[in-house]
């Protein structure tokens, strides 16, 4: 057979059987974004705002969904900027470390119950230095190593676990600006709304591998 031919009988034979009028198939539906259950609440930088919170969160049930934005690629310091914080029973915290030169209620409410971190070794800096240090940790990031996949980002894990999308356009922003826009406020408070679920079904995960004694240690 020619080449000529070869081309020809080539383009006229179907590939795994398609045919012209067979169209791709449509790309799969996005996962839904994820909203605030109860709001945005408001940034807390006063000593009564704080009081407020900390009696809320010490009232709360259940693990303490914790998380910290920082503006190291705008700062030679790598302090933290916002602190948020989410607990059954007492919604979600937003506070400004910065207006206050102590934060003693703030830290007796979350000393005690156990702390849930998204990949926790790069905010346990941050927290340490304005006191904060939890007495128990679930590092969510280290739950999906253990489990074995493949891309541990919060995101991804939210997305494959929970079957919602978190919104990431803020995450490189200056958190040391102030006033902080309501639309970053937003962003970081959806950092921490899914951490509660996300780590119940993680635990129940590593249950059912045997390596919840693993995540222990």
């Amino acid at each position: 057979m020619s080449d000529a031919q070869d081309a020809s009988d080539t383009s006229a034979t179907p590939l795994s059987g398609a045919t012209d009028d067979e169209s791709p198939a449509p790309p799969p539906p996005k996962a839904p974004l994820l909203e605030l259950r109860d709001g945005l609440p408001p940034i807390t930088e006063t000593p009564e705002a704080l009081l407020e919170v900390a009696a809320a969160l010490a009232a709360g049930t259940g693990p303490l969904a914790i998380d910290a934005e920082r503006a190291s690629g705008y700062r030679y310091s790598a302090r933290a900027y916002l602190v948020q914080v989410r607990r059954a029973g007492s919604g979600t915290a937003l506070v400004d470390p910065i207006a206050f030169d102590d934060l003693a209620p703030f830290r007796a409410a979350l000393d005690g119950p156990e702390w849930i971190l998204h990949a926790a070794s790069q905010d346990l800096p941050c927290l340490t230095e304005i006191g904060l240090r939890p007495r128990a940790l679930f590092d969510t990031e280290l739950a999906g190593r253990l489990l074995g996949y493949p891309r541990v980002g919060l995101a991804t894990l939210v997305e494959e676990i929970l079957g919602h999308r978190l919104r990431k356009e803020h995450s490189a922003v200056d958190w040391s600006t102030r006033p902080l826009p309501e639309p970053w406020l937003e962003y970081a408070a959806l950092d921490v709304e899914p951490l509660v679920d996300l780590r119940d079904a993680l635990k129940e995960q590593l249950d059912e591998a045997g390596k919840w004694p693993w995540a222990e240690e």
